[in-house]
């Protein structure tokens, strides 16, 4: 291909093709521990009790007949190629998450979790 028109093509070629391609990761809030459910009694744990275990919450939800504590990990990972006329990306985010039902004497009446932070994962942008 020494002609001028076959290194214009094959120039084309490399831009077109040309580009980045990158990983991110991102976590907010503290990794929650399901271990620590265990030393709760429902029923007798107080409020303040939960905070000493897991810290302050990320969301305090007032209710009429209590208070809600709401606490939130999440991981996020991110992969992306950026080519000269286009951009793919892909990005999965996962969440584990706790939230504590105290009646209005701040006495646990129950909770819920999820933990699926760590099911968070890479994926082929395009």
């Amino acid at each position: 291909m020494n002609s001028p028109s076959g290194k214009l093509i094959v120039l084309l070629i490399l831009t077109l093709v040309s580009g980045c391609f990158g990983f991110g990761k991102n976590q907010d809030y503290q990794p929650l521990d399901a271990d620590k459910l265990k030393k709760l009694v429902k029923g007798q744990t107080t409020a303040t009790e939960v905070g000493a275990l897991f810290g302050a919450p990320a969301q305090v939800v007032k209710m009429s007949n209590g208070n809600a504590y709401i606490y939130t990990h999440s991981v996020a990972k991110g992969t992306a190629v950026w080519l000269l006329l286009v951009s793919l990306a892909n990005y999965d985010t996962q969440y584990d998450q706790i939230i504590f039902f105290f009646d209005n004497n701040d006495i646990l009446t129950h909770y819920g979790a999820s933990f699926d932070a760590r099911d968070s994962s890479y994926g082929h942008p395009f």
